[in-house]
C-alpha cells in the first residue's frame, strides 16, 4: 500500500489549476533530477553545476522575476513559489533550496535597487543558470544584528576598498557575485550600504565550511575581503541607505523557510506513515497501534494549522498587507512543526530512521538551521512583541 498525502496540499481557496500543474511539473523534476542523487550530493558536499541548467529549463530559477531579464512573472504569484519549495522539500533535503535557489535572497536587491547595467549583466545570467549570486550579510561578530556589521567599504575615487569578512554564506564557494552589506558611513543602520562584489576580484578569498550538522549538499563559505577594489557603480541603491534593500526581502526569505519547513514536515509524516503501514509488530501493522495512530493525528493537526497560517501570510503578501507579527510567528510555528514531525517520525520508524539514507534522518538534522536562519525563533518572538507595542 502506497501512502501519499497530496490531499494535504490544496485545502484552501488560494490554489487553482495553475498551481496544481506547476506542482506536477516541479515534482517530476525533483523525482527525476534530485531525489535519486541526494545521498551522493550530501556526501560530496555540493550539488552539480548542471542542476542549474536543468532548473532553468523548467522555469524554476526564473519564477517571479521580470521578463526583461529572462524571468517568468505573468500568471505567477506567491503560491507558485510555495508550491516549488514544498516539492523541493519532498526530496528530503531542504539544503537543495539553499544552494540551487540561493539567488532568491541574493538577486532581489539587484533587481529592485540596482542600476540598469547591473541588472542586464547579473540578473540575465543568473536567471539563465549560467552564473550564481549569493547574499553576504552575516559576519563572525554580527548575525541577526545587521546594524552592527563591521565590513568596511571606503570610497577611493572611482572605487570602494572593501575589508572584512562574511560567514555562513550559503552558495558562497561557487558564487560569481556577492550582494554584500558593507559599512560606508557611521555606526548603526544609517551607515550601511549594499555593494555587488565580483567574487573573482583580487583580494577575495573563501574557506569552505563543511563540518555542518545539516545542509551538507549546500556549499557554505566564510569569505574574506583584503583591500578589494570594487567599482563605485556597483553600489546597490544609494550609499548609506542599504538597510532598506536588506530588509525589503526578509519577508520573502522567511516565507521560503516556512514553506520548506512545512514541506519537510509533510515529508516526515509521509515516510513514517508508509513505514507504519508496512512494518509488522506484535502480529499487526505498526499503524494499527493506537499510540502510533495518535502520533499521526497530532502531526496532521500541526501541519494543517501551519498550512492555514502560511496561506494567510501569502495572501497578505500578495495584497500588500502583510503583518510583521504574522510572518514572524508563522516562521516559528513552521519550524516547530517541522521539528515535531521529524522527531515523531523518528520515534515511529525507530532504528532505521537513525541510519543515513532515510529522508527523516536527514530532515531531523536540518531542523535547527531552519529555526535559526532568516531570523531565529527568539528574534521572531521579540519582533512580534515589539509590533504589539510591548
Amino acid at each position: 500500500m502506497n501512502i501519499n498525502f497530496d490531499s494535504l496540499q490544496f485545502k484552501t481557496p488560494f490554489y487553482n489549476d495553475s498551481h496544481q500543474q506547476w506542482r506536477e511539473q516541479v515534482r517530476r523534476f525533483v523525482d527525476e533530477e534530485i531525489t535519486p542523487y541526494v545521498d551522493d550530493w550530501e556526501e560530496a558536499g555540493e550539488v552539480p553545476l548542471e542542476l542549474w541548467d536543468k532548473a532553468a529549463e523548467i522555469g524554476l530559477l526564473q519564477m517571479g522575476y521580470p521578463e526583461a531579464y529572462g524571468g517568468l512573472s505573468e500568471g505567477l504569484d506567491t503560491f507558485h513559489t510555495i508550491v516549488a519549495s514544498e516539492e523541493i522539500a519532498r526530496s528530503g533535503a531542504t539544503g537543495i533550496s539553499s544552494s540551487l535557489l540561493i539567488h532568491g535572497i541574493g538577486l532581489p536587491p539587484v533587481v529592485n535597487y540596482g542600476s540598469d547595467a547591473m541588472k542586464d549583466e547579473v540578473a540575465t545570467q543568473v536567471l539563465a543558470g549560467n552564473k550564481r549570486i549569493s547574499l553576504g550579510i552575516t559576519e563572525p561578530g554580527a548575525g541577526s544584528d545587521v546594524a552592527n556589521i563591521s565590513t568596511t567599504a571606503k570610497r577611493d575615487g572611482d572605487y570602494y576598498i572593501v575589508n572584512g569578512s562574511k560567514t555562513f554564506i550559503s552558495g558562497g564557494m561557487r558564487a560569481n557575485w556577492l550582494t554584500t552589506a558593507v559599512r560606508t558611513g557611521g555606526e548603526g543602520i544609517g551607515g550601511i550600504s549594499l555593494l555587488l562584489i565580483p567574487m573573482d576580484s583580487e583580494g577575495v578569498s573563501r574557506t569552505k565550511l563543511d563540518k555542518k550538522q545539516g545542509w551538507w549538499c549546500s556549499d557554505t563559505a566564510t569569505i574574506y575581503f583584503d583591500n578589494v577594489k570594487v567599482p563605485a557603480e556597483n553600489i546597490i541603491g544609494e550609499e548609506n541607505n542599504g538597510f532598506l534593500p536588506i530588509v525589503h526581502n526578509f519577508n520573502k526569505e522567511r516565507l521560503g523557510i516556512i514553506s520548506l519547513s512545512l514541506g519537510a514536515a509533510k515529508t516526515c509524516m509521509e515516510e513514517a506513515a508508509q513505514w507504519a503501514v508496512d512494518r509488522k509488530t506484535f502480529g499487526k501493522p505498526l499503524s494499527k497501534h493506537q499510540v502510533i495512530r495518535h502520533k499521526f493525528a497530532e502531526m496532521l493537526k500541526r501541519i494543517s494549522a501551519t498550512q492555514a497560517y502560511m496561506d494567510l501570510c501569502a495572501w497578505q503578501m500578495e495584497n500588500n498587507c502583510l503583518k510583521i507579527e504574522d510572518i514572524s510567528m508563522c516562521k516559528v510555528q513552521a519550524t516547530e512543526t517541522m521539528e515535531y514531525c521529524a522527531r515523531e517520525a523518528m520515534q515511529i520508524m525507530g532504528g532505521i530512521s537513525y541510519m543515513r539514507g532515510s529522508k527523516v534522518e536527514r530532515l531531523y538534522r536540518e531542523v535547527r538551521v531552519m529555526a535559526i536562519g532568516g531570523g531565529s525563533e527568539e528574534i521572531m518572538r521579540d519582533l512580534t512583541s515589539r509590533q504589539l507595542g510591548l
